[in-house]
C-alpha cells in the first residue's frame, strides 16, 4: 500500500518538474513589424483646355503699308493746314529735308474729333490718296531731295505726319519719298518701316488719352529720329 502511494507521489511530482522546465524554456516570440502599405499618388491630370484666344486687332495697319485700299471719293490734290514750326534740330539720315517738307495737317482732325477719325478702325481708307497720284509726285520728289539711287522701290512715298496722326492726306508738304533703307553712323535702324511702327505707338497712346494729338504730331515731324531716340 505504501509502495503505490509512493509511486503515484513519485509519478505527480515528475509531472510538475516537467512542467515546470517547459515554463523555464519557453522564449517569447515578437511579432513582425507592421508597415502601411505604400500609396503611389495618381498623377495630375493635364489640363486640355484650349489657350485663350489672342485679342483681335481692332487698329489700323501701318499707316503707309496698304496699296490695295481705294481712295476717298471726290479726291482733290491740294494743300490744307500746316503745323507749328519744330525745335531746331540738327538732321538726322531718316528724317526729311524741312525745306522740302515741313508736314501739313488735316484740319478734320483735332482733339476733339478723334474719336470718330484717327481712332475709328479704316477710317484712314477714307482719306488715302490713290496711288497713281503719289506715284508720279515720288519720280519728282526723287529729283528735288537728289538721291543717287533714283528707283522709286527704294522710297516708300511717306506722310511726314501720317494719316493716322491727322497729317493732310494730299498736300505735296507732308509726303516725302522716305528710305526704307537708311542708318545711322552707329547702324541704328531709321528707315521707313521704323517710323511706321513709331506712328502705330503714338497713334495707340493718342486713343488711349496718354498722349496729346499735337504732341504726336510734333514728335512724328521733321525731327521723328530724334523723339523715336530720345536724341537731344
Amino acid at each position: 500500500m505504501c509502495d503505490r502511494r509512493s509511486a503515484v507521489s513519485l509519478l505527480v511530482a515528475s509531472v510538475v518538474a516537467l512542467g515546470l522546465l517547459g515554463g523555464c524554456g519557453s522564449t517569447e516570440v515578437t511579432p513582425p513589424p507592421t508597415f502601411a502599405p505604400l500609396v503611389t499618388p495618381s498623377p495630375t491630370p493635364t489640363s486640355t483646355a484650349s489657350p485663350s484666344a489672342a485679342p483681335v486687332e481692332t487698329s489700323d495697319p501701318d499707316d503707309e503699308s496698304v496699296a490695295s485700299e481705294t481712295p476717298a471719293i471726290g479726291f482733290t490734290p491740294g494743300p490744307s493746314g500746316q503745323p507749328a514750326p519744330t525745335a531746331a534740330y540738327a538732321r538726322l539720315p531718316g528724317e526729311p529735308d524741312p525745306a522740302l517738307t515741313p508736314g501739313s495737317l488735316n484740319p478734320s482732325v483735332t482733339q476733339a474729333t478723334i474719336g470718330t477719325t484717327i481712332c475709328t478702325s479704316g477710317w484712314t481708307a477714307t482719306i488715302r490718296p490713290p496711288s497713281s497720284y503719289t506715284d508720279k509726285l515720288k519720280t519728282t520728289q526723287i529729283g528735288l531731295y537728289g538721291y543717287s539711287d533714283k528707283s522709286s522701290a527704294s522710297y516708300e512715298e511717306d506722310h511726314l505726319i501720317s494719316l493716322e496722326l491727322g497729317g493732310n492726306p494730299t498736300d505735296p508738304k507732308n509726303l516725302w519719298p522716305e528710305p526704307y533703307t537708311v542708318t545711322l553712323a552707329d547702324g541704328t535702324e531709321t528707315g521707313a518701316h521704323v517710323k511706321d511702327a513709331f506712328e502705330s505707338k503714338l497713334k495707340s497712346q493718342v486713343c488711349a488719352g496718354k498722349l496729346t494729338l499735337a504732341d504726336a504730331q510734333a514728335e512724328i515731324g521733321d525731327h521723328w529720329v530724334h523723339y523715336y531716340l530720345s536724341i537731344p
